[in-house]
């Protein structure tokens, strides 16, 4: 059985739970705080704000493979706390990723909660080992940066 990895990360902006729920139900906003050296693009439109059942369909670079597909869907949204967007079609055999928002004395909590797994069994557990598990570390890690700045602007 191929294994599935865990990403766990939480973080407290200085924001508000209105303001920390309009950015998030935005899918265009993920283009903010993804790498710029990231080729990542949305393909499909997108609605203003997300809702249960949203299909989002997003074109991401891997390197030595190219340019790749990869289909979401949007689920259980819960106004406010959190939602889910689970990869339909992709580069992973599993990607469950739960965000939650919720009220911290200092501002907002946002925890980020992603299971996951690759094919191609020891083919992916060694691609996990030299270089998945670092790439998603970083791109969570630019997250953890960028957020307090866009948070910063938008007040």
């Amino acid at each position: 059985m191929t294994a599935i990895h865990k990403l766990e990360r939480e973080q407290i902006i200085a924001t508000d739970l209105n303001t920390a729920w309009e950015f998030i139900r935005r899918p265009q906003n993920l283009n903010r705080i993804t790498p710029d050296d990231m080729t990542f693009e949305i393909i499909s439109d997108v609605p203003e704000e997300m809702y249960n059942g949203l299909i989002i369909e997003y074109r991401i670079g891997i390197p030595f493979i190219g340019k790749q597909p990869w289909l979401s869907e949007i689920k259980h949204v819960k106004d406010h706390h959190s939602f889910v967007d689970e990869q339909r079609v992709g580069p992973y055999s599993l990607w469950y990723h739960y965000h939650e928002i919720s009220e911290h004395a200092t501002g907002v909590r946002f925890v980020d909660k992603v299971h996951y797994s690759l094919p191609f069994g020891l083919l992916g557990s060694i691609a996990h080992s030299v270089y998945v598990k670092r790439q998603l570390n970083y791109i969570f890690g630019y997250r953890e940066k960028a957020m307090p700045e866009v948070f910063s602007e938008i007040g």
